[in-house]
C-alpha cells in the first residue's frame, strides 16, 4: 500500500511539473509572438533647419600622476542662415563626442541677430575678445561676405550676405568667433534705438 501511494504521489509531481513546463513555454512564445500595436496618432518631430560648421577640433592633455589623459576638444557654430546663430564648445575622448556636445551646447545658446534687409548689419563694430578685435562694417548689396576663418563661419550661419570684416591682433579661432557672435548681438537697428529713446525713427 505504502509503494502504491508514493508511486502516485510520484505522478502526481511529474504531472505538475509537466504543466507547469508548458505553461512558462506557452508564455515565453506569447511574449515573442506579440507585437507592439503602432500608434500612429504621435506627432512628428519637426525637425530642426539649423545648419552646424566645425570651426576647430584640438587635442588637449592632461597631465595626473599616472601619465597624461588625451581628449578632443571641439567648436562649433550652428545657425539657420535667417537670423539665428550660437556658439559651443565640447570636450570628450573620441572626436565625434566632441563634436556631438558642442552642436548640442550651441543650440541652447542661440542669439537673434537684427538684420537689415536680411543681408548686412545695422552700423559698424569694434568687440574685444581676449587679444583678438574684430571689425564689422555693413556694405552694398552685392559685396558679398568679405571675411575668412571663424568670423565667415559665424557670419554665414547667422545669414549676414554683405559685410566687411577684418581679425587684428591674435588669431586665435574660439576668441574671433566669440568677438564676432558678440558684434552680432550688439546690433541695434534705428527702430530699437527710437524704441529705447523713447521717440520716433524720424527724430533720431
Amino acid at each position: 500500500m505504502e509503494e502504491n501511494k508514493k508511486t502516485e504521489v510520484n505522478t502526481e509531481v511529474k504531472n505538475t511539473e509537466v504543466k507547469t513546463e508548458g505553461r512558462r513555454n506557452d508564455n515565453r512564445n506569447r511574449k515573442f509572438d506579440k507585437k507592439r500595436p503602432r500608434n500612429n496618432n504621435r506627432p512628428n518631430k519637426p525637425k530642426s533647419d539649423l545648419e552646424d560648421k566645425v570651426i576647430e577640433i584640438k587635442r588637449v592633455t592632461k597631465v595626473v600622476k599616472g601619465g597624461r589623459q588625451f581628449r578632443f576638444a571641439a567648436t562649433v557654430v550652428v545657425g539657420n542662415r535667417k537670423g539665428l546663430v550660437g556658439l559651443g564648445t565640447g570636450k570628450a575622448k573620441e572626436m565625434p563626442d566632441a563634436v556631438k556636445k558642442a552642436t548640442q551646447a550651441a543650440s541652447k545658446n542661440l542669439i537673434k541677430v537684427d538684420l537689415i534687409d536680411n543681408r548686412t548689419i545695422s552700423h559698424d563694430i569694434i568687440v574685444k575678445e581676449g587679444a583678438v578685435r574684430v571689425i564689422l562694417k555693413p556694405a552694398k548689396e552685392g559685396t558679398g561676405l568679405v571675411a575668412g576663418g571663424a568670423a565667415r563661419a559665424v557670419l554665414e550661419l547667422a545669414g549676414v550676405k554683405d559685410v566687411v570684416s577684418k581679425s587684428l591682433a591674435s588669431n586665435t579661432k574660439v576668441n574671433v568667433a566669440k568677438a564676432t557672435l558678440e558684434a552680432l548681438k550688439s546690433q541695434r537697428t534705428a527702430e530699437h534705438v527710437a524704441e529705447l529713446r523713447g521717440k520716433k525713427v524720424e527724430e533720431l
